[in-house]
């Protein structure tokens, strides 16, 4: 009986910028060989992604992990999450 679960990814988020007065929070995150650089407007509830190549996978998955932790979230610090499916 093999289970039909989509395989998992861990992902690593390390945050470098914090702004409570901006509204913002920058970081790094990582993911098999993958490497992007966020920047999330919690305001606004925008996040922007670079670089592009790969952007789709993990562009929800930070949002919600983003929107999870928002104030436990702090500069230098890092954190993980799981990503369900392939990077």
């Amino acid at each position: 009986m093999g289970s039909h679960r989509l395989p998992q990814t861990t992902a690593y988020v390390r945050i470098t910028n914090q702004s409570w007065q901006q509204g913002k929070i920058a970081g790094e995150v990582r993911a098999n060989q993958f490497e992007w650089q966020f920047e999330w407007c919690f305001r606004r509830g925008e996040l922007s992604v670079e670089p592009s190549l790969g952007r789709a996978l993990i562009k929800e998955p930070l949002n919600r992990f983003l929107e999870q932790r928002d104030y436990q979230l702090e500069p230098g610090s890092d954190y993980s999450f799981t990503i369900r499916g392939e990077v």
